[in-house]
């Protein structure tokens, strides 16, 4: 007689615990570094909601791990920085006030071409703003907001569990391209929690940071078929060369400003970051693979997308789900995978970043619905979203559902 039934959930057979998103966020990194070989180092400064980040870290130092409490935003990047070109995997944690104090260390970084990874974990703003509430506003930030032609691949983990694998791969991008990658999470994902399935650490991929030995016609800027240059650690003989934010010789690294040069380096490692994509599994949408809409999500709007989606489909509407964890670079067939359907909608909670990125980049026309409240979406204004655009017939471009 009780009004609600709660069913047995359906899992997958195997071990599991209970982790939160930073918790699970801190395993991915410990095991991405593990795999390769690599001492793991983390600077960061206290910030809501990733310091937890910092403190899950810290209980396992057993693991090769040096965490560092900096003084500010800068020096937890910087220091970051210089443990990637020591050798190790250099990591940094923040939010988006911080992100904006670390982005001309994130310009150094991808001059520098290292392996770095940059979390960071998502809250109500600008400036202060709503330090303990949740929102996807540093979508622009993240693809766009440094000086310069600055490509840096950004990923996007869409729960608590999925947190360990995106920060993996983060990690494997890192290493295999010598790139700086960008992890967003944000304060729903950070601090919720769900069960997640222990993995068989001998099943994740592999990871190679490859180093450099051989002095033997060495060129600190030599590509592989990657576009990744050669990572030779401080001190190997024969591997000196000349590092630094000043734009560098195609081949040599030496210091240049030459004008030609410095095209072929931007179009270099602009490329790098592109060639990303070619490399991504096929984008295969969740249930119906066409027909009236297609609900394009990213990050923790996962959950309320997918029930809204699943009741939406019980009243006979043919509705399909793709939720991005590549925000940049984009997957090369979304393009091809949204024209199977009638709309696009992209709930987010900002004011339409993912449907203006997918605009510029791709010419993708979407509805959008958004929310800017702090808090997440309810299944239900999803739901109705998704039920009015498959209603309508003609729809001008650019549109927000209200």
């Amino acid at each position: 007689d009780a009004p609600y039934s709660i069913q047995p959930a359906r899992l997958k057979p195997g071990k599991y615990r209970n982790v939160t998103g930073n918790s699970a966020l801190a395993l991915g990194l410990i095991a991405a570094a593990q795999k390769a070989g690599l001492r793991m180092f983390c600077g960061s400064y206290p910030i809501t909601p990733a310091s937890d980040i910092l403190h899950e870290l810290s209980k396992y130092r057993r693991f090769q791990l040096t965490t560092f409490q900096a003084e500010d935003e800068i020096a937890a990047i910087s220091a970051a920085i210089g443990a990637s070109f020591a050798g190790a995997l250099g990591v940094t944690g923040s939010s988006g006030p911080g992100i904006a104090l670390k982005t001309e260390a994130m310009g150094l970084a991808l001059m520098t071409e290292l392996p770095l990874v940059i979390i960071n974990v998502q809250r109500g703003g600008p400036s202060t703003g709503l330090p303990t509430k949740t929102e996807q506003s540093d979508l622009f930030q993240a693809v766009y907001g440094r000086n310069g032609e600055c490509p840096i691949p950004v990923l996007a983990a869409r729960s608590p569990a999925d947190c360990f694998e995106t920060a993996y791969e983060a990690c494997r991008i890192a290493i295999d391209c010598r790139t700086p990658v960008i992890l967003l999470s944000d304060g729903s994902l950070a601090n919720g929690s769900e069960p997640w399935l222990l993995p068989d650490v001998n099943s994740l991929p592999k990871i190679d940071p490859d180093f450099a030995t051989d002095p033997a016609g060495f060129m600190p800027y030599k590509r592989d078929e990657k576009l990744a240059r050669p990572w030779a650690i401080p001190g190997t003989p024969g591997l000196e060369h000349r590092i630094g934010g000043l734009e560098k010789d195609a081949l040599t690294g030496n210091i240049s400003y030459d004008a030609q040069n410095h095209e072929k380096m931007v179009r270099t490692r602009a490329e790098k970051v592109r060639r990303i994509a070619d490399r991504l599994e096929p984008t295969e949408p969740f249930f119906d693979p066409a027909g009236d809409v297609l609900v394009i999500g990213w990050g923790g709007t996962y959950g309320s997308i997918t029930q809204a989606v699943i009741e939406a489909r019980q009243t006979g509407l043919r509705v399909g789900h793709v939720h991005l964890r590549h925000v940049f670079p984009l997957p090369n067939d979304l393009t091809d995978v949204a024209a199977r359907y009638r709309n696009v909608l992209i709930p987010e909670l900002n004011m339409g970043q993912l449907r203006f990125h997918l605009r510029g980049q791709l010419g993708l026309e979407s509805v959008g619905l958004n929310k800017i409240q702090g808090k997440p979406f309810h299944v239900a204004e999803v739901r109705s979203a998704i039920e009015s655009l498959a209603r309508r017939k003609h729809l001008p471009a650019e549109q927000e559902i209200a």
